[in-house]
């Protein structure tokens, strides 16, 4: 395993997206995507996604992005546009390499994008936790949300998934 002080986070770039998409379909086998929808959210909110690069090499990413409440993204869709009325920062993605697990790295990101959704005054941030994660999720200030909306777009991530918040407010000092 490698340690956090290994490695940070840095901006992601377009020549990060080859290697964002073999490590999402290795990491997320179970929730395929297009390698164009990790595209599309770079290029759409390039603030909210992020290599970990560790020793010179990719340990991991994510990808997050301006969002509603209560409408968790569709597995695999393409968002067009950031809503107008976006109200959340929305956790897309993050993955890591299985050495970079346990390392720190996932609790810096989430604490680095709780900053970003303050600096665009949402008091929120949501995600989809899928491989039955929701413990780290509760450990980092989420809580599971439920509603007739939420159910029916988390049909496509199957029975284990389920919609969590972080109500900033509550979370950050």
């Amino acid at each position: 395993m490698i340690s956090f002080t290994d490695g940070s986070w840095r901006a992601m770039m377009q020549s990060d997206l080859p290697i964002v998409a073999d490590m999402a379909s290795s990491s997320h086998p179970d929730y395929p995507e297009d390698a164009a929808v990790f595209a599309e959210r770079l290029e759409l909110f390039p603030q909210g996604c992020a290599i970990l690069e560790c020793n010179g090499e990719v340990a991991g990413y994510h990808i997050a992005h301006p969002g509603r409440f209560g409408e968790p993204v569709p597995l695999d869709h393409f968002l067009g546009s950031i809503p107008d009325d976006a109200d959340v920062l929305y956790l897309h993605e993050i993955a890591l390499l299985p050495a970079a697990r346990g390392s720190g790295a996932a609790s810096a990101a989430v604490t680095n994008l709780k900053k970003l959704a303050q600096r665009y005054d949402y008091d929120r941030l949501a995600l989809v936790s899928v491989n039955q994660t929701s413990g780290f999720w509760r450990g980092q200030g989420f809580e599971p949300e439920t509603g007739e909306t939420i159910n029916r777009q988390l049909a496509g991530y199957g029975g284990e998934s389920s919609y969590m918040v972080c109500d900033l407010g509550k979370s950050l000092p």
